[in-house]
């Protein structure tokens, strides 16, 4: 018991100082300094846009569609 309780208190302070020094992050400015995020933005605005216009028409359609059916 002695024995295993040493290894999980080896192994919580292990994770301690491993947590500590990831604490900061890694720098990746390297990578993220060659990327123009104004066109990623502008083309995950473009997606977004496609996809509520084509779920306003579904919605459109199916309310269209349900009048039509209840007459």
């Amino acid at each position: 018991m002695n024995k295993n309780i040493q290894r999980g208190l080896a192994l919580v302070g292990a994770i301690v100082v491993s947590g500590s020094a990831m604490a900061a992050g890694p720098d990746m400015s390297g990578l993220t300094g060659a990327v123009d995020f104004g066109t990623v933005t502008i083309a995950v605005l473009a997606i977004a846009g496609m996809l509520a216009v084509v779920y306003v028409a579904v919605k459109g359609a199916s309310i269209g569609l349900g009048m039509l059916k209840g007459r």
